[in-house]
């Protein structure tokens, strides 16, 4: 029984080291979906049903391979609130140790294609989001804090705050059958050190200053930790299944003396 037990508390120390380490390496991840499987080292598989996610060779940014994810009718399903009507999605979502920290800086890198028949509807639909973490129950409020939408065949960027959500940037003109190349640098502070800089094929889009994370409150700790995720995030409307791509997906951690 001592035995089990000192096993089990070099076990937990060992974990607890681990975790403090990944903390404070710097963060530099690359994926170009080449792999025949998702990388389970990056990707979580918490945010979409099996088969929704798959690499392929169709459709390509760079490489021989893209990945290709698919939301269908009822693909795990939240209901309607407060917030909004029901919902389905099949998104990516990175790794918990590549959750990015408030006060740090970070570059994100990723292409998304949406192809020709690609449905324009007003309907709610997210491609890419950056959430806060919630650690606590109920967070309140519990919006993406940057999103990424296709609504009305427009492409729109959202940032959301205690006092709801603001439109950052809106395009204009059908963006489908071609690649989107995005680059945001982002510094999650509650205060008004907080940034948010992004390009759309090298050309500037978006440049804010102020706050980027909820201010500390019911589920939302000072120390915020903020995850990304993209794929489709729907209303429930017993639509047809959808279909986008990703590729060439990069995330660099800043040097302290910023990003370059």
């Amino acid at each position: 029984m001592k035995f089990l037990l000192r096993a089990l508390a070099v076990l937990a120390v060992s974990a607890l080291l681990f975790f403090l380490a990944l903390r404070v390496i710097p963060i530099h991840v690359y994926d170009g979906f080449e792999s025949p499987h998702l990388s389970s080292l990056l990707w979580s598989n918490r945010r979409f049903e099996p088969g929704a996610v798959i690499p392929e060779e169709s459709v390509v940014r760079s490489g021989r391979k893209a990945l290709a994810i698919t939301v269908r009718s009822g693909d795990r399903p939240e209901a309607a609130s407060e917030s909004g009507a029901a919902t389905e999605r099949d998104e990516l979502m990175e790794s918990w140790w590549l959750f990015s920290r408030a006060g740090r800086a970070y570059v994100y890198s990723f292409s998304l294609y949406l192809p020709t028949d690609f449905p324009q509807t007003p309907e709610r639909l997210v491609i890419a989001q950056w959430r806060q973490l919630c650690e606590g129950s109920p967070c309140v409020p519990d919006n993406p804090i940057l999103a990424l939408r296709y609504e009305i065949g427009r492409l729109q960027i959202t940032r959301n705050d205690e006092h709801g959500k603001t439109l950052l940037y809106q395009g204009e003109g059908d963006v489908r059958e071609r690649w989107l190349n995005f680059r945001f640098i982002t510094k999650w502070d509650g205060t008004n050190k907080g940034t948010i800089d992004a390009t759309l094929d090298g050309r500037e889009i978006i440049h804010y200053e102020g706050p980027t994370i909820y201010q500390p409150g019911p589920g939302h700790p000072r120390h915020a930790l903020v995850y990304f995720k993209t794929g489709l995030y729907r209303d429930a409307l017993h639509e047809p299944p959808w279909t986008m791509y990703v590729d060439e997906y990069r995330k660099d951690q800043c040097e302290a003396s910023g990003c370059r």
